[in-house]
Parts: C-alpha cells; sequence; structure tokens
C-alpha cells in the first residue's frame, strides 16, 4: 500500500481494482485521448499509459489517519453491487480486510468523504448483511456536499444512479449516520473541503494541511494525469465539460510550482506528486 506523511497527517491507498482502458473512437472515456496525442507526453510512461495507448486507472479508498480521526475519503464500488462499470457483475474484494490491516478496522472510522455520488465512489458506504444494505462504518459520520446530494436525490431518469443512491446512499440517511455540508466545510484542524465542480454540480476536493505541508486528494476534478498535461480534455461522464475544464485549469494554475501533494483519486501508482509547469501547460512529477 502507497503511503505519504503530510505533518502529523498519513495518508494511505487501497486499491479495490485497477484496469486499462483502450482508446476507442465510439467510447472513449475521454475522447482526446488518442495514443498518438498522448505520446507528446512522454512523462505519462510507463506509469500512467501502456505501450498501447491505454490510460491506466485504479479505483481505491484513501485513508487518512489525523490527530484524533479516522477517515475515508471515498469508498469505491463495493462487494454485491453489480454495476455497469463491472459489466454487470458484482465484485467479491478483500477490500475490508485491506482497510483493517491498514490500520482501519469498520468499525475505527470516525468519518468518511464522498467527493461527489457517482459509483465508484459510494459502494462501501454500505454492505449486504442480513438480507438488507446496512452502514458498512456504523460508527462513522458520512459527510455528503448538500448540493451534491440535492441533485442527485432528484434524479429520476438513471436507473443506474436510482439504484447506487437506494443501496449505497439512503441507508447511511436511513440509520442517521449522513450529514450534508457546505463544500467548504472544514472536518477537523487539518482537514477541509473545497468546491471543484463541473464533474458533478457539487463535487469537492479534500485539502490536507499540517505542520506546514499540504495535500489535495482531487476526486474526479481530474480522472487521468493526462489532463494535467492537456486541461482543456474533458471525460465523458462529466456533467458539465465546460464547467470541469475551468475548474481544473484555475486548480493547476493556482498548484504548479508549490510543495503541494496531489493524490489523484484514480490516478495508478505512483499516484501522488507535484504539478510543474511544462512550457505552456503542466505535467506531473512524482
Amino acid at each position: 500500500m502507497l503511503k505519504w506523511k503530510i505533518g502529523k497527517v498519513t495518508i494511505t491507498r487501497v486499491v479495490e481494482f485497477e484496469s486499462p482502458v483502450p482508446y476507442g473512437e465510439a467510447s472513449s472515456f475521454i475522447r482526446d485521448a488518442k495514443p498518438e496525442a498522448l505520446r507528446e507526453m512522454p512523462w505519462l510512461y510507463p506509469h500512467f499509459v501502456t505501450e498501447e495507448g491505454a490510460l491506466n486507472l485504479s479505483v481505491h479508498a484513501l485513508l487518512v489517519d489525523a490527530p484524533g480521526m479516522k477517515l475515508v475519503v471515498d469508498t469505491c464500488v463495493g462487494n454485491d453491487k453489480p454495476r455497469g462499470m463491472t459489466r454487470g457483475r458484482p465484485l467479491h474484494r478483500p477490500f475490508l480486510m485491506d482497510i483493517a490491516q491498514a490500520g482501519f478496522p469498520r468499525e475505527k472510522v470516525d468519518v468518511v468523504i464522498c467527493t461527489h455520488l457517482h459509483v465508484d465512489h459510494v459502494g462501501w458506504n454500505t454492505m449486504w448483511d442480513d438480507g438488507k444494505w446496512v452502514p458498512t462504518f456504523p460508527n462513522a459520520k458520512y459527510l455528503i456536499g448538500r448540493q451534491e446530494y440535492e441533485y442527485w436525490r432528484a434524479q429520476k431518469e438513471d436507473q443506474e444512479h436510482q439504484d447506487v443512491f437506494l443501496d449505497s446512499v439512503a441507508p447511511i440517511f436511513d440509520a442517521g449516520l449522513a450529514q450534508t455540508v457546505d463544500q467548504t466545510h472544514r472536518v477537523s484542524p487539518e482537514i477541509r473541503l473545497m468546491p471543484t465542480t463541473g464533474h458533478t454540480p457539487g463535487h469537492v476536493s479534500v485539502v490536507i494541511d499540517s505542520e506546514g505541508e499540504t495535500a489535495i486528494i482531487t476526486g474526479d476534478m481530474m480522472h487521468h494525469p493526462c489532463q494535467i498535461g492537456r486541461p482543456h480534455w474533458t471525460a465523458a461522464f462529466d456533467a458539465d465539460q465546460k464547467a470541469a475544464q475551468t475548474t481544473r485549469e484555475a486548480m493547476l494554475r493556482d498548484w504548479a510550482d508549490k510543495p503541494i501533494l496531489i493524490i489523484g483519486t484514480h490516478f495508478v501508482s505512483p499516484t501522488a506528486g507535484r504539478i510543474r509547469r511544462d512550457g505552456a501547460s503542466y505535467r506531473f512529477d512524482t
């Protein structure tokens, strides 16, 4: 497991699964990320792009051990939930065993943050137990952006998202464990939320400041490091692609050439690095 130390805070990455996503004209994840265009950014190789031009992506949770608090950022897809991104097959992964081995047994988690409410960020909010979906982290407070929650609660036309809401979001509210918060909510002296809208209307990233050091957990304001080199490349799942691009460009301008550790929520190993200016654009230094 990858670990990073930010002052008094330790961040651990626990992977649910990783997968290369090949380019396809009809169904590309990032439409502009053609193999020949990726080759213009040699720093993407060998970690982030395969020799054939597929984008390497990870679905993982980030465990944040801060003074007086154990916090989980984004809870992946989860077990026993057939989803489109798993080709309709439920996962059966040792995720709970993995986080326990990392020092985060589920009963000891204090806070769960969902950067947004897409399927691969809320799955382990709940688990199947005795014929029903129950909160996986029974002693945790689940924090969800108020704008994000209201937006998805009103969506009725997307059947899969209705399923996601019913099995991975509603049960934590029914149990009285969920709290909707502002996009600038402060979780603890070291941890706060930051609005990074575009991918979804209420999307947030997580900022960690401790002893003069800073890290930012991106969420899906960018999905792949190629969007650092090409911030105008948008993802198919962005709700508002123009807003997502504007957010990404603003964040990269702000973070470039500063000692800020950027931890990508879908970035494969080495996952974290710093933003450096690279001519008219940027690169990711790991």
